[in-house]
C-alpha cells in the first residue's frame, strides 16, 4: 500500500477491495510512520548526528498529529511547537528532508539552519515550528485573517502543548480569532507535563477546552489514545472553522519519554510511566484493525516497509553535506545586500591603512 497523500484531506471512511476500512488503515500507517521516524531521530541524536544539543520527541502523542492533519488540505496552514516532527510528517513532509534538517544538513527543508525546533515549509503550509512556548500561535491568526480576506476557504491550525496554556499570547489569539470569526483551530496536545512539572501543578483547571469556550470558540476534548476519535472530532472542528467558526481541541495523551532526549524524567515514577504508556494510539489502532479482520501479518508488512523507509532517511541525512561557510548569510540579508566581511579581513584592512 502506498503512503497516503496527506495534502488532500480526504480521509473519509471507505472500504478497500478486501473489505477493510481504508481510513483506519491510512490512520494506522501514518501513526507508524510518525513513531518510527521519531525513533530514528532519537537514534540519530544518540549517535551525535543531530544539530544542536536539544531534541524533543512526540512518541505517545501521534494521534493528535495524525487525526487533525487528516482533514487538512492544500492551501491550509499550520504552526507547531518544539515537539513538532510528527505533525509535519503527518501533514505530508518528506522524511528524507526532515531527517536531513534535524541533522543540520544542507539537503534539509531549511538547508540545515532550522534544525529540530525551527523547521518550516511554505509549500506544505508549515508556517514554522517555534522553540518559544506559544510563540507560533499568533501566526495562525494572521493566516486566518488572510484566508478570510482573500476568501481562500483555507484553515490555519495552531498545534501547541499544555505548557502554552499558561501563555497570555494564546488567550489574545483565541480572542481575536473568535472576535473576527477567523478560520482557525487551536489544538492543545496535553501530554501531562510541561518540562518536569505535571500539568495539575501548573494550572488550577485542566479542562482547557472550557477556557476556550469562554472566548467564544467551539471547545472539544478527546482521548489522544484513539486516533479514530481524534479524526472524527477534528473533522467537525475543521469543517466549522472553514465557515468562520474557530475551534479549540484538547487532545489528552501521555508523553512516553522525558521532556528532551537527555531527560530521564526522574520526576515520574516507573509505575506512572508504565501506566501512561498504555495510552498508545498505535496499539489501539492495531487492535481495532485486527478485530475487524485485518491479518497481523499484513500490519507487520506495513511496519517493516516503514522501518526501511526511515532507515533510508537516516542514511540520506548522514550522507548529506553540512552547509558551507559561504551559506552562512544566505536568507539572512536581502539578495541585493553585499555579504558581511569576515572580522579578520576587516582587521587586516585597518592595520594596512
Amino acid at each position: 500500500m502506498e503512503a497516503p497523500n496527506r495534502q488532500d484531506g480526504d480521509m473519509a471512511g471507505r472500504p478497500d477491495p478486501a473489505g477493510h476500512n481504508q481510513r483506519s488503515l491510512d490512520l494506522f500507517e501514518t501513526l507508524v510512520r510518525v513513531r518510527t521516524f521519531e525513533e530514528r531521530v532519537g537514534e540519530l541524536f544518540v549517535r551525535g548526528g543531530t544539530a544542536g544539543s536539544m531534541l524533543h520527541l512526540s512518541i505517545g502523542e501521534e494521534a493528535a498529529a495524525v487525526g487533525v492533519t487528516a482533514h487538512m488540505r492544500q492551501g491550509d496552514t499550520f504552526t507547531t511547537h518544539h515537539r513538532g516532527h510528527g505533525i509535519f510528517l503527518a501533514r505530508g513532509a518528506d522524511p528524507n528532508r526532515m531527517m536531513a534538517e534535524i541533522a543540520g544538513a544542507e539537503t534539509g527543508y531549511c538547508a540545515g539552519k532550522g534544525g529540530s525546533m525551527h523547521i518550516a515549509d511554505m509549500d506544505l503550509g508549515h508556517l514554522g515550528a517555534n522553540a518559544i512556548v506559544g510563540g507560533g500561535i499568533p501566526a495562525v491568526v494572521g493566516a486566518g485573517l488572510s484566508a478570510r480576506h482573500f476568501k481562500t476557504d483555507a484553515v490555519s491550525v495552531a498545534f501547541f502543548g499544555d505548557g502554552a496554556m499558561q501563555q497570555g499570547v494564546l488567550y489574545e489569539s483565541m480572542n481575536m480569532a473568535a472576535l473576527w470569526s477567523l478560520p482557525c483551530l487551536f489544538v492543545c496536545i496535553n501530554n501531562q507535563y510541561g518540562m518536569g512539572t505535571r500539568i495539575d501543578r501548573a494550572s488550577a483547571r485542566t479542562d482547557f477546552h472550557v477556557k476556550a469556550e469562554a472566548f467564544g470558540l467551539a471547545g472539544s476534548e478527546v482521548d489522544g489514545g484513539d486516533v479514530e476519535a481524534v479524526a472524527d472530532i477534528a473533522a467537525e472542528l475543521v469543517a466549522h472553522a472553514r465557515t468562520g467558526k474557530p475551534g479549540f481541541l484538547l487532545v489528552n495523551c501521555y508523553r512516553f519519554h522525558g521532556h528532551a532526549r537527555k531527560d530521564k524524567s526522574p520526576y515520574r515514577s516507573s509505575d506512572e510511566e508504565q501506566e501512561g504508556r498504555q495510552i498508545d494510539p498505535i496499539a489501539t489502532q492495531r487492535a481495532r484493525l485486527m478485530e475487524s479482520g485485518m491479518a497481523a501479518e499484513a500490519l507487520d508488512t506495513i511496519e517493516e516497509r516503514i522501518e526501511k523507509e526511515m532507515d533510508a532517511a537516516m542514511d540520506f541525512a548522514t550522507a548529506s553535506a553540512q552547509p558551507g561557510h559561504d551559506a552562512l548569510f544566505t536568507d539572512v540579508y536581502g539578495p541585493d545586500e553585499p555579504a558581511p566581511e569576515a572580522v579578520d579581513k576587516r582587521i587586516a584592512e585597518v592595520l594596512a591603512e
